[in-house]
């Protein structure tokens, strides 16, 4: 089976991206009322996007080539929108399993460590302007 057009590709990705942010807006609203020191809604949509995309690769392997558009869907889409946490944790899981654990630990560190320089840079950006 062919992949996807590239046009069919992008409405796959951005209907589920829409249908993932709302999503992800429901839980944020879903917790407001315990809002407090605590991100309970992000850790949610953390574990809850990550459980979800280990049943999709685990169901999108056996299905080989034929995925592509749910891969599109819900993969890139719906859980990209809901939380980008559940591609890390499957890019983290595949280099784990393929046994580069030194590159696993490597890009762990260097995404905590590159996202919050790029935030706390962001912010001093902001600020110093301002």
């Amino acid at each position: 089976m062919s992949p996807p057009s590239f046009l069919t590709a992008s409405c796959y990705v951005a209907a589920g991206g829409a249908l993932g942010s709302w999503l992800r807006f429901l839980v944020a609203r879903a917790f407001s009322p315990m809002a407090g020191a605590f991100p309970w809604a992000t850790l949610t949509v953390n574990v809850v996007g990550s459980f979800a995309m280990g049943l999709l690769a685990g169901w999108l392997a056996r299905m080989g080539s034929h995925g592509e558009g749910w891969r599109l869907l819900i993969g890139v889409g719906v859980l990209g929108g809901f939380t980008t946490f559940s591609a890390f944790s499957l890019d983290f899981t595949v280099l784990v399993e393929r046994g580069a654990l030194g590159m696993a630990m490597t890009y762990v560190a260097a995404s905590l460590i590159a996202g919050f320089g790029g935030l706390f840079a962001g912010l001093f950006l902001v600020r110093a302007v301002a």
